[in-house]
């Protein structure tokens, strides 16, 4: 872990993590462990709390290459969800990222002798807090839940997204403009997995300069590798 880009030991670990994501993403290699390889195990408690952080994407290798998660990056997974659960006082986007993590557990097969997080099929969190967001905080919004943005899932948020495709294409030019090139990733995700781009968007050489620009944040590549995967699934 390059400390350099830490300044903490859970932001260390969330580099880390986040690094191993974007190196299964490149490599497609299904045999790989992201836990692991980032030294990550169920014993971990800052490892843990830096796969809350990341989230639905730490299986996000196994969504987008077709095949099946690392047992121990799920074991990890489950910890994560059991020992972070939203509190009474999350914002509704903590909720929704939790969902997304709940979701990812339940499209993955079974762990032999693990009981799941929680029983399938646990109702959506509340949406409407998008509804009547302005662009802004709609694109910022969407932004932190990038990682809900994956191939065949639905929810209110992709439903949301997917009815103002104009208004996360203003955020990410708004992003970029304002250099903030994490948001820009994230949001250029979404507009990856959506239809409707607008023909001037330029998201293709946009994301090219967000990877750039983004140096040493590996959570950009991780976003902007996810959006070039999903756009060559759709291109094929």
């Amino acid at each position: 872990m390059n400390q350099s880009h830490a300044s903490s030991p859970l932001a260390g670990a969330v580099h880390d993590l986040a690094t191993e994501v974007v190196l299964a993403l490149r490599s497609g290699d299904h045999l790989a462990t992201v836990c692991g390889a980032a030294g990550i195990d169920e014993d971990n408690r800052t490892g843990i709390a830096a796969v809350r952080v990341i989230g639905a994407d730490l299986l996000l290798p196994s969504v987008l290459h077709g095949h099946h998660p690392h047992p121990g990056d799920i074991a990890v997974l489950h910890r994560a969800v059991r020992e972070f659960p939203p509190r009474p006082d999350a914002s509704d986007a903590a909720v929704w990222s939790h969902w997304g993590m709940l979701s990812a557990l339940h499209r993955t097969a079974s762990v032999p002798g693990r009981p799941p997080a929680v029983a399938p099929g646990g109702d959506e969190p509340n949406a409407a807090w998008l509804e009547g967001a302005a662009w802004q905080a709609f694109s910022h919004q969407l932004s932190v839940l990038a990682p809900l943005a994956v191939p065949a899932a639905s929810s209110a948020v992709h439903r949301a997204a997917a009815h103002r495709v104009v208004d996360l294409s203003r955020g990410f030019v708004r992003a970029v403009r304002r250099r903030n090139w994490l948001q820009a990733a994230g949001v250029g995700r979404w507009l990856a997995a959506l239809d409707g781009l607008p023909d001037t968007l330029g998201l293709d050489r946009g994301l090219d300069f967000v990877e750039l620009m983004g140096g040493p944040d590996p959570r950009v590549a991780l976003h902007v590798r996810a959006a070039r995967l999903m756009s060559e699934g759709r291109a094929r």
